[in-house]
């Protein structure tokens, strides 16, 4: 970590988060016996966090409070540490440039953002995104021209641009107006996902447990009317179907769009025995890997492993 005083202030804020929250009994601890669905070690993982998917069957995941970055397969059901960051760093949410074979890494209360380039495994660049004193980036997505940046603190995103040679130039920030520009929560706006075409944004509002849609020019948001995701986190994106991660309410739900975005209705509620918090996912054909973070067991979290879980999408 950067500092005491930054592990301190990281604890101390999801400290937050969790009064008042009631955990399910299936969050207390692993349970025993064999359950349907199946784990991916993160070995040597201190925590966990973000995961982003990247060609063909592998995933890349984060350890929140090292940094470090692990590489796994969901079809051999591996995993590995594959980048021990500098000190000082962190990782939340990420997204992978298939086109350049870049990760980029949201750095939390550290304010930055942190581009690794995976064939190599050097850092490409890092981005001073905002004040560590008053910022959390935490999520990231991919579009053809650039990533997007979600701040849970601030009422903004961040924009780093990727030409068609994949360098890397510098990055803008967008305001934001309408509902998304709500920064009364601990936890505002976390997870971020975009449409295939490019036009819209959506983000995932952690302390009003709503969706939003953004657009990407003007900043301008919009409700996706119809549906409540408590403790909403991260999200993935499949055509009109979402899958919204809900932390501490164990659970991932998938909403079937409307092709305007305006709304959107709750088609499945996907539950697992291997649920501890999760956060993140990426979407591998009809197989979602979630991340378990398990900030249930204290922050930093003290469990033993740390895994990501493949249930049915």
């Amino acid at each position: 970590m950067r500092s005491t005083s930054l592990t301190q202030r990281v604890a101390v804020s999801l400290l937050v988060i969790l009064t008042g929250v009631t955990m399910p009994a299936q969050a207390a601890a692993k349970p025993a016996g064999k359950a349907p669905d199946t784990e991916i070690v993160l070995p040597g993982a201190t925590s966990a966090e973000g995961i982003a998917k990247g060609h063909g069957d592998t995933f890349y995941a984060g350890d929140l409070f090292t940094g470090d970055i692990f590489k796994g397969n969901v079809e051999d059901e591996t995993a590995e540490l594959f980048i021990d960051v500098p000190e000082g760093r962190m990782a939340g949410g990420m997204t992978f440039d298939p086109r350049h074979d870049l990760l980029f890494v949201a750095g939390g209360f550290s304010g930055e953002a942190y581009v690794y380039d995976t064939k190599t495994k050097a850092t490409v660049a890092t981005y001073q995104l905002a004040d560590p004193a008053d910022t959390i980036i935490n999520d990231a997505i991919w579009t053809r021209e650039g990533v997007w940046f979600t701040d849970s603190r601030q009422p903004r995103l961040y924009f780093v641009p990727v030409d068609g040679y994949g360098e890397l130039g510098q990055f803008r920030t967008l305001e934001l107006s309408g509902p998304a520009a709500d920064t009364s929560k601990e936890f505002n706006n976390n997870g971020i996902e975009v449409t295939e075409c490019g036009s819209t944004l959506i983000v995932a509002h952690t302390g009003n447990g709503e969706l939003y849609t953004v657009d990407p020019v003007t900043g301008t948001s919009a409700l996706i009317a119809g549906i409540s995701v408590p403790n909403v986190d991260g999200i993935v994106l499949d055509g009109r179907r979402l899958w919204a991660v809900q932390n501490f309410s164990n659970q991932v739900t998938r909403i079937k769009l409307a092709d305007d975005l305006s709304s959107g209705e709750v088609r499945k509620v996907i539950t697992s025995e291997l649920f501890q918090v999760p956060s993140t996912a990426a979407l591998f054909g009809d197989t979602l890997a979630v991340v378990n973070a398990k900030f249930d067991t204290g922050l930093p979290p003290t469990a033993d492993e740390y895994e990501v879980v493949l249930v049915r999408a």
